[in-house]
């Protein structure tokens, strides 16, 4: 790390300039700090340091953000503004979807690969779509890109991401950014691709409305898809500092899911993934967060993910291997029963 922390002054990141043992132990200090770090992240960008909350503002209601969006103004994942009191959509409706797609060969390298129906389809595809747009702001992420891409690169109807399908084609991945903020495409393009037989699978955040979240589960549940959901901390002003927004969604949406795991359990409905950001999402930290998953239930597979430094986390180093062997230990002892590392070959 290259930067100090501004409470106590031992190493952090430049950017987020707050160390983790004050996010624990002095939270209300590091916060002006946290809200700081997140409004330049996001201003570099032109998009709006916080979620609009305008009291005469129109409802978007697709995700946790809440925005309340007034005349003129930007929703949080720049998608959504107001013109003459109307919400305007510049994507993610039905009609209209922000991402980019490819074919990848199956097996891939998918957070439930080890687990998931598709890594013994050899000779198929998955079918991935990143949705260019997010409703939270992690400064360590790894598809950042999404933000340099304007509609004019990448529009498609539900109808149209449906028809890329081919009879290779078993299963499809909604990813990004994420599809919390455009769902309502990602769902209609996903009962097409379910109608034709292709497994449908998320690897989200959990940020959506319940409903919408209520509903990508039952598509998954009834395609033969899966469910991944990136927990990436338990404790709430931590998940604000990685992310920009608070957590509680991400974990109520993950405890109704986990709940239907009983229904289907292989493939997974769920599965749980956390990245190892070195310096914060540590062992207890990951120990929290397994103790939630046991919770919900034991039989949830967990991936802790290896972390390389990028976006506005670039002075920070690899996931090393002691740091993954202690997570694994941790989770294990909190009670999961299928816990495994991915992206090994980014350990130090």
């Amino acid at each position: 790390m290259r930067g100090r922390c501004r409470i106590c002054g031992t190493p952090a990141p430049i950017h987020l300039g707050v160390c983790l043992s004050c996010i624990r132990r002095r939270p209300e200090e590091t916060l002006p700090y946290l809200r700081e770090a997140h409004r330049a992240a996001r201003e570099e960008f032109r998009l709006p340091p916080a979620p609009p909350n305008s009291p005469d503002g129109a409802s978007c209601g697709l995700c946790a953000r809440e925005c309340r969006i007034g005349e003129g103004e930007m929703g949080y994942c720049g998608l959504r503004t107001v013109r003459e009191g109307k919400l305007v959509h510049v994507a993610g409706t039905p009609e209209r979807g922000f991402l980019h797609w490819y074919r990848d060969p199956l097996p891939t390298n998918c957070v439930a690969d080890w687990v998931c129906a598709g890594h013994t389809k050899r000779g198929y595809h998955n079918l991935a779509v990143f949705y260019a747009s997010c409703s939270l702001d992690c400064l360590f992420c790894q598809n950042w890109h999404f933000r340099t891409m304007s509609p004019e690169e990448g529009i498609l109807s539900a109808q149209d991401l449906a028809d890329k399908a081919t009879g290779r084609t078993f299963c499809v991945c909604f990813f990004g950014g994420d599809p919390s903020s455009q769902m309502p495409h990602a769902l209609a393009s996903g009962k097409l691709l379910a109608e034709r037989g292709v497994a449908v699978c998320w690897e989200t955040s959990g940020q959506a409305s319940p409903e919408l979240m209520d509903r990508a589960v039952e598509l998954s549940l009834g395609s033969g898809g899966t469910v991944k959901f990136d927990l990436k901390a338990y404790d709430e002003v931590l998940h604000l500092a990685l992310t920009g927004s608070s957590n509680r969604a991400s974990l109520e949406n993950f405890r109704r899911a986990g709940a239907r795991f009983r229904e289907r359990s292989a493939p997974p409905l769920v599965v749980a993934s956390t990245l190892l950001v070195p310096g914060y999402v540590d062992a207890e930290e990951v120990g929290r967060i397994a103790r939630f998953i046991a919770e919900v239930d034991p039989r949830i597979p967990y991936s802790l993910l290896a972390f390389h430094p990028d976006f506005f986390l670039y002075d920070l180093p690899t996931t090393s291997r002691g740091h993954a062997l202690e997570a694994v230990g941790v989770a294990h002892s909190a009670g999961l029963e299928e816990v495994r590392v991915g992206n090994i070959h980014l350990l130090s």
